[in-house]
């Protein structure tokens, strides 16, 4: 992974920030991508990224991020789009805001990545990793609007590797269930409700960033040339194991 170019969205954000730090490790050069924040300004210190300020529901924008990755560095190598949200309601107490937000959160800013990759990498090739969710692959109660999203992403990354195989652009995602992260402490706040996430679990931890950040750094290297239109679930079993 020395010298090879990536693109991190969502840099700032728990599993970002991680996904930043391991590929720094293995000698990757990056733009660390993500809302203006102190998150990302330390992200980029931190792993000597270039930091870029961008709102990625907004496919313009992260064109932009990409290309001056393609201009700053001669090429891009991989993108990986860490940007999300967590939205917890059942349908009928969802608000139109609160659906179109985490629609645009969580699948305009994967089909932005498509979209910016697919531009950027069809030449030389390269590889996409978007993140989806368990809560997408099996049903979980007041999930419908973010399991809606992230069912979407497993669809475009399906459609996308088939697209875009010819040009050596792999297309992948992972489907994390509940990580640590500032988006999931309230769900982790208590005794209570930490156990009653942990009993979801068969493996009986709940995710760490650092669990995706390797498996998107995995799906990343080139050395995994014949992978691509994989989901992996990254959940400790949620996705497709019942604990007893």
């Amino acid at each position: 992974m020395h010298d090879r170019v990536f693109v991190i969205l969502g840099a700032g954000g728990g599993i970002g920030s991680a996904t930043a730090r391991q590929l720094a490790a293995r000698g990757a050069r990056l733009v660390v991508a993500g809302r203006p924040s102190d998150a990302l300004q330390a992200v980029a210190a931190e792993t000597g990224g270039m930091p870029y300020e961008l709102d990625a529901r907004v496919p313009g924008e992260v064109g932009d991020a990409v290309t001056h990755a393609a201009e700053t560095f001669g090429r891009v190598d991989g993108i990986a789009n860490c940007v999300g949200s967590l939205l917890l309601k059942p349908a009928h107490i969802t608000t139109d805001d609160e659906w179109h937000d985490t629609i645009a959160t969580n699948l305009t800013s994967a089909f932005a990545a498509v979209k910016a990759g697919a531009k950027a990498m069809r030449r030389e090739g390269g590889s996409i990793v978007l993140v989806s969710s368990a809560a997408a692959q099996t049903g979980l109660a007041n999930h419908e609007a973010i399991a809606a999203a992230k069912g979407g992403v497993i669809g475009l990354t399906r459609s996308a590797a088939a697209s875009y195989a010819r040009q050596g652009i792999r297309v992948n995602a992972v489907a994390p269930g509940l990580v640590r992260t500032k988006l999931t402490e309230r769900l982790t706040s208590s005794p209570q409700s930490e156990q009653a996430s942990l009993a979801m679990h068969a493996l009986g931890r709940l995710g760490e960033p650092e669990d995706v950040a390797a498996a998107i750094g995995w799906l990343l290297d080139p050395a995994q040339s014949w992978v691509t239109g994989q989901i992996i679930g990254i959940d400790g079993g949620l996705g497709s194991v019942r604990a007893r």
